[in-house]
């Protein structure tokens, strides 16, 4: 059997692509994997909503396979694909003629789509889902997204995996800090990966201000590529406040440099787009205490072993109250790093997933 493997891959610059590479490495100890090959005896398609995933979109409509979809919303990634015309007719595959004027209105209104609730509310599913022989999804919230697009799909749960992370001493540690020119006793938060609306770092550095202000021993380091030009002009004089520290998109090696320099991670998301975070997933891996928007997509994940923060008006609340909590009693910070590290080395481990990927694909060979 040859699996066909299509996927963005290193050094592209997503979290899909990561995930891709640690997934091919395992899948590949089991049997013969190629990757984008012309033929093969099944295809194996990672589909998200970053612009880099159109060819395997397109292929996996053309020549149906296994498709993992890595966010249970593709509303933005087809705005960016379409026309006015074929994004209305997409729309009105998914919902009906009956919406045709509202995806009219969605189109003329498309600059906002990072913030109306309602390109959230539309994942516009059906066309992947249907043509896939199964549903690859990471948590409850993507499976029940999918089966709303298409009931008929078949749908499998297969935890987000853990890449092995590399090992960083403390003297490493250490000399990282510093470069960043942060206090070695220091409580820092890190906010990762790239920077949208939905990753609320505006109210993330509204509330660090206040948190700073309390305790100074707080930094905090926000790191990643910015996607919104509105959100980059919108947070720039909070991103010169004191304590917080600014870094670019970094790679691999750095970013688990950086990860395993700071205390605890802000991971919120919201609206949802139905995804599991590897950002989350490597930082809980590491035993760091994260904190993520509470939501079906971390349900699985047991009490204690991350920090939930409700979305909505309490969300600023809840936050502040927490990150004083986790930088006033490190042990609390440390105990939920621990149990959510138990939770990710039992459910998540990247031999688990492929293991469950490999014997999904064979499904489909007999």
């Amino acid at each position: 059997m040859t699996v066909g493997f299509y996927s963005p891959l290193p050094p592209a610059r997503t979290g899909v692509a990561d995930y891709a590479a640690a997934l091919l490495v395992e899948l590949r100890r089991h049997g013969r994997v190629e990757v984008s090959p012309d033929r093969c005896d099944v295809a194996l398609y990672q589909l998200g909503n970053n612009p880099l995933h159109a060819e395997m979109y397109r292929n996996a409509l053309e020549r149906p396979g296994v498709v993992t979809l890595h966010d249970a919303v593709l509303h933005h990634f087809l705005l960016g694909q379409l026309d006015e015309a074929g994004y209305v007719e997409e729309f009105v595959y998914n919902y009906g003629e009956w919406n045709r004027g509202l995806a009219g209105e969605l189109w003329r209104g498309r600059a906002a789509s990072a913030t109306d609730s309602r390109f959230f509310e539309y994942p516009m599913l059906r066309h992947a889902a249907e043509r896939a022989l199964a549903v690859v999804v990471h948590n409850a919230a993507a499976g029940r997204a999918v089966r709303a697009a298409a009931p008929q799909a078949r749908i499998v749960e297969i935890p987000h995996l853990l890449p092995p992370p590399p090992a960083v001493d403390e003297s490493q540690r250490l000399r990282y800090r510093r470069s960043l020119g942060v206090d070695p006793c220091a409580f820092v938060f890190g906010v990762f990966g790239y920077l949208r609306e939905s990753k609320r770092l505006a109210s993330v550095l509204e509330v660090f201000a206040e948190v700073h202000r309390e305790i100074p021993s707080t930094a905090l380091l926000v790191a990643g590529q910015f996607v919104s030009s509105d959100l980059e002009r919108a947070v720039e004089p909070m991103l010169a406040q004191a304590g917080v520290v600014r870094r670019p998109y970094l790679k691999e090696s750095e970013f688990w440099l950086a990860a395993s320099t700071v205390d605890a991670c802000l991971n919120l998301r919201y609206p949802a787009a139905g995804e599991t975070s590897g950002i989350a997933i490597r930082m809980m891996g590491l035993g760091k205490p994260v904190l993520l928007t509470e939501g079906e997509e971390c349900a699985a994940f047991p009490e204690g072993a991350c920090v939930r923060i409700p979305a909505g008006i309490q969300e600023r609340a809840s936050l502040r109250m927490h990150m004083v909590l986790l930088s006033s009693m490190v042990d609390v910070a440390r105990a939920v790093g621990l149990r959510g590290a138990g939770h990710v080395a039992a459910h998540h481990r990247t031999e688990q997933a492929a293991k469950q990927y490999w014997d999904l694909l064979c499904a489909f060979c007999t």
